[in-house]
């Protein structure tokens, strides 16, 4: 079964230097991830593995399937990874094209949301968004997932980082 397409922007040198500031103040989502695991598992598919990996700001768990054919990803890469409504933000400076900041992008949507793990002292949710079959599982604390909403419709946004 051939994975669904997917937007794969030409990989380059990227600096350390991240996106956080101003202009990216309208992402849904947005932190430093380090792969844990590649297809922990076992390899399904030929051309699309899963990672397992971990935010460094906001300590949050991923699961997320990449065509690794055309985005290639390994074992303790980290990576920034966003979530947006939009690949164009509005900023005061007007609005801004942001797919030229990334590598890896991705059209999908958020088809659940589960808080059953909470409690009066802490929140835990699940968060699962599908990207033409390409899946997400980002869970941890609700206060990171308040801008989020079932049916929404997102863009998944990649970039590697130096460590």
């Amino acid at each position: 079964m051939e994975p669904p397409p997917v937007i794969a922007l030409p990989t380059r040198p990227l600096s350390s230097s991240l996106l956080f500031g101003e202009r990216m103040s309208e992402l849904l989502f947005d932190d430093i991830f380090k792969i844990e695991n590649v297809d922990p598992d076992g390899k399904k598919y030929d051309k699309v593995s899963r990672i397992v990996a971990r935010s460094e700001k906001r300590d949050m768990y991923m699961l997320l399937d990449v065509n690794t054919e055309i985005y290639p990803m390994k074992e303790k890469e980290r990576f920034l990874m966003a979530l947006s409504p939009s690949l164009v933000l509005n900023t005061k400076d007007g609005s801004v094209s942001i797919q030229d900041k990334f590598e890896y992008i991705m059209h999908g949507s958020l088809y659940s949301i589960s808080n059953e793990g909470c409690s009066k002292s802490q929140c835990e949710v699940e968060m699962f968004a599908s990207f033409g079959g390409l899946q997400l599982m980002l869970k941890g604390h609700a206060s990171h997932c308040v801008k989020f909403a079932v049916d929404q419709k997102l863009f998944l946004l990649i970039r590697k980082v130096e460590s």
